[in-house]
């Protein structure tokens, strides 16, 4: 069975993060390994989180521990998310190299959670530790569409920017919320080739879309389909489950409900090559 070392929050009563991509890799056969930078009991957009991050001591101990249990020999993937403190970053990044030494098949997917909307959710410590730090060690970068311009520093106003601000950084990219006229879409671009998924816009998604789009494209790339097909489920499965979601009235992804469901394409995505 395949192996993720998950490296980001951990919301016990959101579908969110670390705990959001560990539910959705289990469902499709993915052994999750999830070692956490926060530790709360709900999404803090909806008021106090309780809980508290995980010290630096405590990481260090986690990440320790899981590569005495061999984890870093074997992993297939990597997935960083967010970060509370940029020396959570650097060990992150101690982790990955390690990893490296030993699994260079490893691929190292690099969601750089800073922020949304002209805004940063993160300290600009974090975001610039992550930048400097995680992204050119990446094999796939998975930025929101501001995110990338940040990283990159070019204005994103469609697909085609998005394409050109993804190659700038010379990383594969999977990239969300790009506009996309009346819809809105994700970007995939290589060096080779870019891809749009794109979909009616929903009035009000769940919080975790873009944590379960990294989790669905990894989940798709251990089973080595080609990138278009990664696309084509990873976003379908996140469209589901919002559609989902929107039909049951609960405001939570419905990852469990959903289960292999999730690595299915929606008739919903208009799938489009562009280069």
């Amino acid at each position: 069975m395949p192996v993720a070392l998950i490296l980001s929050s951990y919301v016990a009563a959101s579908r969110v993060g670390g705990m959001a991509q560990a539910l959705a890799l289990a469902a499709l056969g993915i052994e999750p390994v999830v070692v956490p930078t926060v530790l709360f009991g709900r999404h803090p957009g909806r008021g106090a989180p309780g809980g508290a991050a995980t010290p630096i001591e405590i990481f260090d101990g986690m990440l320790a521990g899981v590569e005495a249990g061999g984890v870093f020999t074997h992993a297939d993937a990597v997935i960083t998310g967010y970060f509370d403190t940029a020396a959570q970053v650097r060990s992150a990044t101690r982790a990955i190299d390690a990893i490296r030494s030993t699994r260079p098949a490893a691929r190292i997917i690099v969601d750089p959670v800073m922020g949304d909307a002209g805004r940063l959710y993160v300290s600009p410590e974090v975001a610039d530790a992550v930048a400097a730090d995680l992204v050119p060690r990446a094999d796939l970068i998975a930025p929101n569409a501001w995110e990338l311009e940040r990283l990159s520093g070019l204005a994103i106003t469609d697909a085609r920017t998005a394409i050109l601000a993804a190659r700038s950084l010379g990383k594969p990219a999977l990239v969300s919320s790009v506009p996309h006229g009346e819809a809105i879409g994700v970007v995939y671009a290589d060096a080779d080739v870019a891809w749009l998924a794109s979909h009616p816009r929903t009035t009000k998604a769940p919080n975790g879309t873009g944590d379960l789009l990294t989790a669905l494209f990894a989940a798709a790339l251990t089973r080595a389909p080609a990138c278009e097909e990664a696309l084509v489920r990873a976003v379908g499965g996140v469209c589901e489950a919002v559609l989902a979601a929107e039909a049951s009235g609960r405001d939570e992804l419905p990852i469990v409900t959903l289960g292999a469901r999730l690595s299915q394409s929606s008739p919903s995505v208009r799938f489009e090559r562009l280069d």
